[in-house]
């Protein structure tokens, strides 16, 4: 494996510290990926422990295989939004000590060329984390409406020229098939007439058209929601996500569960009448990567780590 395709779990520590592992806990790691939290997350467990994992990347559960022989743990091969439907199929509802999700794409998806992730490796444009199912990146660009293009890359990429692109796509695919990241890159580049200093031109759309195909904005509210159902009491929620976008979705997932739903000033309630739908406690501020770990790994500089405990 050559160094760029080496995978260093970001936050390590700050997340392993964050689930607070009993030895003989259930955990749930929802984004397998590599497996660097999972390996940690075995370290700490008894005999008793138990990890599940979850991840719909076959190549993630390909590298599962390295923990075959350990009794205590089971790859599912599925989206981490079925988290509660994965939990109650092992009747584990109420019943687990800690779940994990590190939310985003990892770098062996960015630096294998053939997943089409990364405009940084010429490849075919596919972007999905689950090659076997849905529509690929070209298939949808091939298809889509200017100003369907266009919502997707100011929405999930924040983009200011996303129409000036989504303008630029339409015109190129009258003319040849976008088909490789090469072709999207370079279109991009084109399209786009003012330069970040520190950023390529195709990482805002880029970044859109990955969180589009893969539901991945969808997917996380999904897991949330779910994973009240899956936390016993006192279980604890880590969530480290890698953009605004993410981030923001956890903050406000865990600011209305843990004070509850705002409601017109002198209205008479108690406090244990406001208390009594709330269902998580937020522990302690965001946590971001250190100055060591980003030199370490630029790829963790913009990860967030949230923790929550169930009530």
């Amino acid at each position: 494996m050559s160094q760029s395709q080496q995978h260093i779990s970001v936050l390590l520590d700050e997340t392993i510290e964050a689930l607070d592992i009993k030895p003989n806990g259930i955990y749930i790691d929802g984004t397998f990926g590599r497996g660097g939290h999972s390996g940690e997350i075995l370290k700490r467990l008894g005999g008793q422990g138990r990890l599940v994992a979850i991840d719909r990347d076959p190549t993630a559960i390909e590298a599962a295989k390295k923990f075959a022989d350990d009794a205590r743990f089971q790859i599912v091969h599925d989206r981490f939004s079925n988290i509660r439907q994965v939990a109650e199929n092992l009747n584990l509802l109420n019943q687990v000590d800690g779940i994990l999700l590190d939310i985003g794409v990892s770098s062996p998806q960015l630096d294998e060329a053939d997943r089409g992730f990364s405009f940084m490796h010429d490849g075919p444009l596919d972007m999905r984390m689950d090659p076997s199912s849905g529509r690929s990146a070209a298939q949808w660009l091939a298809e889509a409406e200017l100003e369907d293009i266009t919502f997707v890359i100011k929405k999930y990429g924040e983009e200011k020229f996303g129409r000036r692109i989504a303008t630029k796509i339409i015109e190129t695919r009258d003319e040849h098939p976008i088909t490789t990241t090469k072709q999207l890159a370079k279109l991009v580049d084109e399209a786009v007439p003012v330069k970040d200093k520190h950023k390529h031109p195709a990482t805002r759309t880029f970044q859109a058209i990955r969180i589009y195909i893969n539901s991945e904005l969808e997917e996380i509210t999904t897991a949330l929601q779910g994973s009240l159902d899956v936390l016993k009491q006192d279980g604890r929620l880590a969530v480290i996500s890698f953009h605004s976008l993410e981030d923001r979705i956890v903050k406000q997932f865990i600011k209305k569960q843990s004070k509850g739903e705002a409601v017109p000033r002198g209205l008479p309630l108690t406090d244990e009448q406001l208390k009594q739908n709330l269902t998580l406690k937020a522990i302690g501020k965001a946590i971001k990567p250190s100055e060591q770990e980003i030199a370490r790994n630029s790829r963790a500089r913009s990860s967030v780590l949230r923790i929550a405990k169930r009530l």
